[in-house]
């Protein structure tokens, strides 16, 4: 499957916002300080864990992706979970490819992709917060 073909098939989770803020609300009880917390530590563990995809071993890649798709269901970033799914199962699968023929470098990018769009979406959300914040002061 090309990546193209890959973005076609996302195309439910591309035309609702990167992060479903609504989940993201309820998984953080709606405490505004717990979500900047939570979207500031998704952040950091996507650097971390792209970095470690882009270097591993398919098995590593595949560990690492299903950590973040467990962390991007977690703050509604549907997208990157559906990504990060698809590159575990190219990782896992045998000849490098998922069950459609993604191969692990298509699924890398994709996942990339995802990762930058929720990356964008949540910097927005974190200036709001931050305004939020600054005037309750």
């Amino acid at each position: 499957m090309t990546a193209s073909r890959l973005m076609t098939a996302a195309g439910d989770e591309r035309k609702a916002s990167a992060i479903d803020e609504g989940h993201l609300g309820r998984m953080t009880l709606g405490d505004r300080r717990l979500e900047r917390e939570v979207l500031e530590l998704f952040l950091r563990q996507t650097t971390i864990l792209l970095n470690r995809i882009a270097n591993a071993d398919p098995p590593l890649a595949a560990a690492a992706a299903h950590t973040l798709k467990g962390s991007a269901r977690g703050i509604g970033a549907w997208r990157v979970a559906r990504t990060a799914e698809l590159l575990e199962q190219a990782a896992g699968g045998a000849g490098g490819e998922d069950s459609r023929g993604l191969d692990l470098a298509e699924a890398i990018a994709e996942l990339k992709a995802a990762s930058l769009e929720a990356g964008a979406a949540i910097g927005t959300r974190l200036t709001v917060l931050l305004a939020e914040f600054g005037r309750q002061r």
